[in-house]
């Protein structure tokens, strides 16, 4: 019988515990990240170290269940990169790795259409397939690539995400490998961006509501 992976909840308490961290390390993260993300980011929500040992745990139920099997790896782009390196140093396994690029978000912070910017490479039929993506949230994204995915004929497919936000779930997905299950907050950093920034930032921060309202209206004036 398999083990059921129990989910990290991140919710008030890390409010409290990270604000600490972020007035602690804030120079240090400052200068590997680049620019004065202070200001922009309300707090760090998950910390380096928090995210370096749930991979660790992960990367274990992960490998236990694919034991004996070769499986590819399929990689949602670009949100994913930071969590798939850092990932699949911790798999003693042997796989295969390919991209699958989605682009799910349109103007503002809504999901739009879903647009597809890249198609796998490797033949999965009859392989087991791990599905990696950064974030589940609405779950439409997964919805769409599921059905796309299936249709190759792979032996299975599981999905693993770095977090999970199940308040804003319109769609019946779920990971079977999950990081962090938190709160609806506009979450950056470790991979995830707005508008193509913060993906550098080390940790996973909470965006000031202004940053990414500002943001908004200045993509839907072009």
């Amino acid at each position: 019988m398999k083990a059921k992976l129990k989910l990290r909840r991140v919710g008030k308490r890390a409010k409290q515990e990270t604000s600490k961290v972020k007035a602690s390390k804030g120079r240090r993260a400052s200068k590997r990240a680049g620019g004065n993300w202070q200001d922009e980011v309300e707090r760090v929500l998950i910390t380096e170290e928090q995210i370096e040992q749930r991979i660790k745990t992960l990367a274990h139920a992960i490998e236990r269940d694919f034991r004996g099997r070769e499986m590819v790896v399929v990689s949602l782009l670009n949100g994913t990169v930071m969590f798939l390196a850092d990932l699949m140093r911790h798999l003693n396994l042997p796989l295969r790795l390919d991209f699958l690029g989605v682009s799910s978000y349109g103007l503002g912070t809504e999901s739009g259409e879903l647009v597809y910017t890249k198609e796998l490479r490797l033949d999965v039929r009859g392989r087991d397939v791990l599905l990696i993506d950064d974030i589940l949230d609405t779950g439409k994204t997964l919805r769409h690539v599921l059905p796309k995915l299936r249709a190759l004929k792979p032996r299975r497919v599981k999905i693993c995400v770095l977090l999970d936000k199940p308040s804003r779930r319109v769609e019946n997905v779920h990971a079977d490998y999950a990081g962090f299950e938190i709160p609806d907050y506009f979450v950056v950093g470790y991979g995830l961006d707005f508008a193509e920034r913060y993906r550098n930032l080390p940790f996973v921060g909470v965006l000031h509501p202004h940053v990414y309202k500002q943001g908004c209206k200045q993509i839907c004036r072009k």
